[in-house]
């Protein structure tokens, strides 16, 4: 994946397969961590995606 828009990309695929699962998440979390800010882009990308989850459209898989 390119450095710019990985969570973006993320993003998608949560929303593609309808899951947020640990492994995703986690890669989520270290992006942000490694950037040490947000993009607008993956700001609303992620807004997009917590508002699928608050709708009942996307699962969070929880961790095993």
């Amino acid at each position: 994946m390119k450095a710019t828009g990985v969570i973006r990309q993320l993003v998608e695929r949560v929303l593609y397969i309808k899951k947020l699962t640990p492994e995703i998440e986690n890669e989520i979390n270290t992006e942000l961590t490694r950037l040490g800010y947000i993009s607008d882009v993956d700001y609303e990308a992620l807004e997009l995606m917590m508002a699928e989850m608050d709708a009942g459209r996307i699962q969070l898989v929880p961790s095993p």
